[in-house]
């Protein structure tokens, strides 16, 4: 008799307030109302973990692993150590960009599935998780919702199953009410939580979608056992125990969740379960809508905790909407982080005391981020790509990895990823800069939407700061008009983001290009400048050849891996080689030139051991020939074999270590012979005659250059 009045006091303890909903679940319902919970997704063309080798024209080489500036503890991931080991150098990442980074070369799935189900459930708050792990994510996200219910009753689980959505993407949390569904847990578990209801049937995924199995024998023997657990727990050494765990967990949560505990907690102890007992003011503000963004807004303290001073929840809430909040966050990436290091924030740490709130620095980097997305989007376009990150974990990651290029390609293809990735991937018109001529294939459509990020392509060795050095050497070589080099002139004709010239509406590139000139005047500032930056025309024009160069040379890597595969009696470019190893914008070294990346170097590794190997470079050009007269054209097409020569003929230092064991000799080589090709198409003289005269001109004026077109 004893032991059933003790499970019916349980009983009325965990159930008592289902049908009444404390003014402090209300408001975790309402604070993803009508705007996406971030839980993290997307992968790193632009990886806070790789260091590379610019120096040495060397591709990437990867360093010990880090996140948030943080290098992992040695020998992680131990398998064998305590889950809290495994989860901390997550807890590190500045951004879910970071996030999706550190997943690379580790084994997820097993990783998860050595963490604890609380533990688990943070994972999955702070990004997008890896899809090979991503199920087994889903299925400990579910056990802790039955966990949790069982062990801290309803009103405190409430709280823990709030946090869970929040930081959960639509097609997982499909796929939990799934799990719980076919299980039959919803009805002892979420159903019974008026906040999480409504919470759910806002996101669109009402319960009444997920109909529960049928009854079986072992139900009975289930509840049994639940029941027995739930009298154990009412001794007090069990109390005691439970209460220790709570509290570490709340510990662990962002602030407004564990303000939402503490509230719960008062009303229990009051024995008061009205609606109008337990409050919660002001939670919207506190959380900004995106629960998620708790974890990359602060930085770490040993034990995992968050937090955020008053003033900083002050300041954000007036600046960041939450929409923009999540676009900045998932957009912004590396970038973000770079540009609150810059200005002085501190990064995420892993221990000691440092627990540091959200850095005045860090969160005006934050601000600047969304308001870029902003100006490219407008309030609804920011609005429609938060959803789109909500819906699912892929959109999620695709955003996280690709940047602000991956976010306006999914906004443009309406949140469909498979669509915004084809248009990351494939050719479109108009993206050139200068004449509205076609983009040769195999140029980014999100080029057209502006970004550097948009032209990494590390599959090929184009690293982002491959990119960047070409680009610098382009800007610099540039002839085209630039602004006066005096810091006065400059702050007064100074661009921003928010006064766009005429013809620089809609133009992503205004952005990039407002960047850069802050750049240069710095520079300027400092006294490294040798020019001023180039007028906004001139930059917009560059800009475009620049990456129309890029696309072709994308192209003729294609053909030319291509020919290598044929027999040698066949092929077009390397009838003179045995086996042809391609290499792509290899760091190259001379005197006259610096450091510069060949488009393509070619190296013969099918002589015997002992024998020096061939080596052969190719130079493409995008370059409109097609006006020119035939002085005109001789004289242009002489200094560009000449440019070619010099750059990449003669004898080259090759600065890549990867190719230095090839050359047993030491890294100084002689090249055979380079290649010089043009794009053809529109670009391309139409006088056959013309054409013929300025090729042979210039063959006989610069030997060792062959000429082509393609």
């Amino acid at each position: 008799m004893k032991t059933s009045t003790l499970l019916v006091v349980v009983l009325v303890l965990t159930t008592g307030c289902v049908t009444l909903e404390p003014r402090a679940l209300g408001a975790l319902r309402e604070t993803a109302a009508g705007t996406p919970p971030l839980q993290g997704l997307p992968a790193v063309s632009s990886n806070e973990t790789t260091r590379r080798e610019v120096a040495s024209g060397g591709t990437a080489t990867r360093g010990p692993p880090t996140c948030g500036g943080q290098a992992v503890p040695a020998g992680w991931p131990d398998f064998s150590a305590g889950g809290e080991e495994l989860l901390a150098p997550f807890l590190t990442c500045t951004s879910p960009a970071g996030f999706v980074a550190l997943q690379e070369g580790v084994d997820m799935p097993r990783l998860v599935e050595a963490l604890d189900e609380w533990r688990a459930v943070r994972l999955g708050a702070l990004g997008p998780v890896r899809e090979d792990a991503a199920h087994l994510l889903q299925r400990k996200r579910a056990a802790f919702l039955v966990s949790a219910t069982e062990r801290h009753g309803l009103m405190h689980a409430e709280v823990f199953a709030l946090f869970v959505l929040h930081s959960a993407h639509d097609d997982e949390v499909d796929e939990v009410l799934r799990l719980l569904a076919r299980e039959k847990r919803l009805g002892q578990t979420l159903a019974l939580m008026p906040a999480v209801r409504e919470e759910l049937k806002a996101r669109g995924l009402p319960l009444s979608d997920y109909p529960e199995r049928a009854e079986r024998a072992g139900d009975v023997l289930r509840g049994l056992g639940r029941a027995a657990r739930d009298a154990l727990s009412t001794s007090q050494t069990s109390d005691g125990l439970r209460y220790m765990n709570l509290s570490a967990r709340r510990a662990q949560l962002p602030p407004p969740y564990q303000q939402a505990l503490h509230e719960v907690e008062r009303a229990l102890a009051e024995r008061h379960f009205s609606a109008g007992s337990v409050a919660l003011g002001g939670f919207d503000a506190m959380t900004f809508g995106v629960p998620l963004g708790f974890y990359y807004l602060v930085a770490g303290t040993g034990h995992g905790a968050y937090s955020l001073s008053q003033g900083q929840y002050e300041q954000a809430t007036r600046e960041l909407a939450p929409a923009m909040l999540l676009g900045a966050l998932y957009a912004g990436g590396k970038g973000l982080r770079a540009q609150s290091e810059a200005r002085g924030a501190p990064s995420a740490g892993l221990g000691g005391a440092r627990g540091l709130g959200l850095s005045e620095p860090r969160l005006a980097a934050l601000t600047e981020m969304a308001r870029q997305l902003e100006a490219r989007l407008g309030v609804d376009g920011l609005r429609a790509l938060a959803r789109d990150i909500r819906a699912s974990r892929e959109a999620g990651r695709f955003v996280a990895v690709g940047g602000v290029d991956a976010a306006l390609a999914l906004r443009q293809a309406r949140g469909d990823v498979a669509r915004a990735r084809a248009m990351m991937s494939k050719a479109r018109p108009g993206a050139t800069g200068s004449s509205g001529m076609s983009t040769p294939k195999g140029a980014g459509a999100a080029e057209h939407a502006g970004g550097l990020a948009s032209l990494v392509d590390e599959r090929v060795g184009l690293t982002r700061e491959v990119v960047e050095a070409r680009l610098a050497l382009v800007e610099f070589e540039s002839a085209g008009p630039r602004l006066p080099r005096d810091v006065a002139v400059l702050e007064k004709q100074r661009p921003s983001l928010e006064a766009l010239p005429p013809g620089a509406e809609g133009n992503p590139r205004w952005g990039e290009y407002v960047g850069y000139f802050e750049k240069r005047l710095r520079e300027i500032e400092e006294g490294r400048a040798v020019e001023g930056p180039l007028r906004w025309e001139a930059y917009e024009r560059m800009r475009g050849w620049f990456a129309r160069g890029l696309a072709f040379e994308r192209l003729m890597l294609e053909v030319l891996r291509a020919d290598a595969k044929l027999p040698p009696t066949e092929r077009r470019f390397f009838g003179d080689f045995d086996q042809p190893r391609i290499e792509t914008y290899v760091g190259v070294w001379k005197p006259g030139t610096g450091l510069r990346y060949a488009d393509i170097l070619v190296i013969e590794t099918g002589k015997p051991a002992g024998w020096p190997p061939r080596v052969e470079t190719f130079s493409f050009k995008s370059r409109n020939l097609s006006p020119l007269k035939e002085n005109a054209l001789k004289a242009q097409m002489i200094e560009d074999a000449r440019e070619a020569l010099r750059k990449y003929g003669e004898t080259l230092d090759i600065r890549r270590p990867s190719l230095k064991p090839l050359f047993r000799q030491g890294s100084q080589v002689p090249v055979a012979r380079v290649r010089l090709i043009y794009e053809g198409g529109e670009l391309k003289p139409k006088d056959v005659g013309v054409l013929k005269k300025a090729v042979d001109a210039t063959k006989a004026a610069v030997p060792g250059v062959e000429v082509l077109f393609q």
